[in-house]
């Protein structure tokens, strides 16, 4: 047999050598290898009261070792996609899925965990390990251990055919995306645009030896176009190609239609929670997250929306009024709304993401965020040229404290073909204790979909970019800086969904403070400092449409959360009508019938976040009033930011997310400084 990269160990994923053939051979080998030993250790559970030892910490290795070969396929998949490496991810996704129903409904692997659970020696292991053990025990009744054989595998047939449709959703998506754009030989078509955007879209038609420039759907070129072009039936043509993506309307009209991909994974997501005894799957969902009941979810959304609605219907007046008395506008359309937006922001505050760009290039802007976290929490930063990469534009930094390495990140930026839309944090891998004693460090893969450099330029980011790169980073942070040594609870693993955003979101606030910017902006040209000027007008901006983006996020919350507590096995007409309905509750923007926005909705139809979309605005509450601490004590406050590293950011999931922020803040958190920061009124 040829030598596997995939089989072998390396402190980082071997990319160069790592080629599609390798894929389903590896992964399939360790199934096997994984099985193997699965049997021997409940074998010894059986003969002889199973340790932490004998049981948990060689299953973690064995988890940790196929968890390693994944990762870089998995990543690889999601940033430098081909058809050879999409078939055999997709080869392997239903093997993997088969893998987890069972091992996660393994009896005599369950019989093991609960034995070690209620022998003296649970009582004598750390925090880490006994809440590892508790969280297993968890999962193995929510994967279905006590089920009878038949619908044991069931649940294994829905869990198998979900990752199917997960990664169907999210393909569909990206090809719907790439199939379409639009060329434009003449410049003045696209008056209004700025320079960088027509250097991104000339680079697109460049780059496929087209002259002029393209217009694609990728949100570099997409965002400049709905923003700022002049021409509003280019608009409203970008608009509908954008908001019609892999369904059945719009210029590729059922081509790549996610609309039968919703129908199916929601009837099998209402049967899996049904087959467990839950009554809904958003029931299912909240086992583990903090949120106790749906309920309560949902009247912790329906009380921001009355909180801001009233705002939110104010601002979009004044929109109105502004379009129609200096755009010429009489009413808006969707495809009209970022447009006049940008207008109004310039009119009121004299400032603009496009005047901002200057003193955001991209190294610049990735020294100061270094440097914020080294203010913020001690430690260090070295780029390792020698790490190896995927792409020439990935680099791969090492952070270090006292000179000593602590963890690693990759840093992918800028937007691509082949490379899905968004900017997420993944793990590549997780620190956690050995069988051997060493400690393996994390290392985190930090990706954004940015406006690429041109013209051996450097690439200038929005104040918007900025903010999003200092979020994921936060993520990062979360992963990188756990000192737990249990897998199980290192990092983000173990922390309840709707607080996993908190550290991410805290991140956000560096980049609108003064003494945060003066670290991480300085002008392209001179290196000049943002002037007092635009930082007030920047503050002042900070929160224009304020409520209008609140209630934008709790559109978003409401329909993923009702969609999977009201509904069983909706039609695509089912889903449309509670988006409508929900969208008639609380938005205060125009909509068009031919919105598909569900359909490219990949946060919970191809992400971690179905019946849970809400954590971003729960955990929204948690990182403001963290925040406020440093607005008390000073941002840069050492004492502060060492009690954030230290009862935030280094527990992982060992434990409950509400008792860190009572650690840290010393009280339950309160929903006033997020509306404080978001400039709403409190009701």
């Amino acid at each position: 047999m040829s030598r596997n990269p995939l089989l072998e160990h390396h402190v980082l994923p071997p990319f160069s050598e790592i080629q599609p053939e390798h894929v389903v051979p590896a992964i399939d080998q360790l199934l096997d290898d994984n099985r193997k030993a699965i049997e021997k250790l409940t074998e010894r559970a059986d003969r002889e009261t199973p340790t932490w030892e004998s049981l948990a910490a060689p299953l973690e290795s064995l988890n940790d070792r196929l968890a390693q070969a994944w990762s870089p396929i998995s990543h690889l998949n999601a940033t430098m996609n081909s058809e050879p490496l999409r078939d055999a991810y997709q080869a392997c996704l239903g093997k993997l899925s088969e893998y987890s129903t069972w091992l996660g409904q393994h009896e005599g692997l369950c019989r093991a965990y609960q034995s070690l659970k209620d022998s003296p020696a649970y009582n004598r292991l750390d925090e880490a390990q006994q809440r590892s053990i508790d969280n297993t025990l968890r999962d193995f009744r929510l994967a279905g251990v006590d089920l009878p054989a038949d619908k044991k595998q069931r649940y294994g047939d829905i869990q198998a055919r979900l990752s199917e449709l997960a990664n169907t959703f999210s393909n569909h998506v990206l090809d719907a995306t790439q199939a379409w754009h639009k060329d434009i030989d003449d410049v003045t078509a696209l008056d209004g645009l700025p320079q960088s955007a027509l250097d991104t879209l000339k680079a697109n038609a460049e780059a496929k030896g087209v002259n002029g420039y393209r217009i694609t759907l990728d949100f570099p070129s997409f965002l400049p176009v709905i923003s700022f072009a002049h021409d509003r039936e280019l608009r409203r043509e970008v608009y509908t190609a954008f908001i019609t993506r892999a369904s059945e309307v719009g210029p590729n009209a059922g081509e790549f239609d996610n609309a039968g991909v919703i129908e199916e994974t929601l009837s099998l997501r209402r049967e899996l929670a049904e087959l467990l005894d839950f009554d809904t799957y958003a029931d299912y969902s909240l086992a583990t997250k903090m949120a106790d009941s749906p309920q309560q979810v949902l009247d912790f959304l329906n009380d921001l929306a009355d909180r801001a609605y009233s705002q939110a219907h104010q601002e979009f007046s004044e929109l109105q009024d502004y379009a129609r008395a200096s755009l010429g506008l009489d009413e808006l359309a969707p495809w009209d709304v970022g447009y006049a937006s940008e207008k109004l922001r310039e009119a009121r505050y004299a400032i603009s993401q496009e005047q901002l760009r200057p003193y955001f290039p991209a190294p610049g802007v990735i020294d100061g965020l270094f440097r914020v976290v080294e203010r913020l929490y001690g430690v260090q930063f070295e780029e390792d040229d020698n790490a190896p990469r995927y792409h020439p534009d990935v680099r791969y930094f090492r952070i270090t404290e006292q000179g000593a390495p602590i963890a690693g990140f990759y840093l992918d930026l800028y937007a691509r073909e082949g490379k899905r839309g968004g900017a997420w944090m993944d793990e590549c891998r997780v620190r956690r204790a050995c069988e051997d004693g060493r400690i393996q460090l994390p290392v985190a893969y930090l990706t954004c979909n940015f406006t690429r450099p041109v013209g051996g330029k450097p690439a200038l980011l929005t104040h918007d970019e900025v903010t999003t790169l200092f979020h994921e980073f936060g993520h990062g942070l979360h992963h990188m800086l756990t000192r737990q040594q249990v897998a199980d609870v290192s990092g983000i693993n173990g922390v309840a969904w709707d607080a996993v955003e908190l550290p991410s979101q805290f991140m956000e606030n560096f980049c609108w403070e003064r003494e945060g910017l003066d670290l991480i902006a300085g002008h392209v040209d001179t290196g000049a400092k943002l002037p007092d000027e635009l930082l007030e007008r920047l503050q002042a901006a900070r929160n224009f449409q304020s409520a209008m983006g609140m209630m934008r996020q709790l559109e978003f919350s409401l329909f993923d959360f009702r969609l999977h507590h009201e509904l069983s096995a909706p039609s695509a007409a089912d889903v449309q009508d509670l988006l409508t309905e929900v969208r008639t509750q609380v938005s205060v923007l125009p909509a068009v019938d031919f919105n598909r926005f569900q359909n490219g909705f990949g946060h919970i139809f191809a992400g971690g976040y179905a019946a849970g979309y809400y954590s971003y605005k729960w955990a929204e509450v948690l990182s403001a009033d963290a925040y406020s601490a440093f607005e008390e004590a000073g941002i840069f406050d050492p004492e502060t930011g060492s009690r954030f590293r230290h009862e935030i950011l280094e527990p992982g999931g060992a434990r409950d997310a509400a008792d860190l922020f009572r650690a840290f803040r010393g009280r339950p958190p309160s929903v006033e400084p997020l509306l404080r920061h978001s400039g709403i009124q409190a009701a």
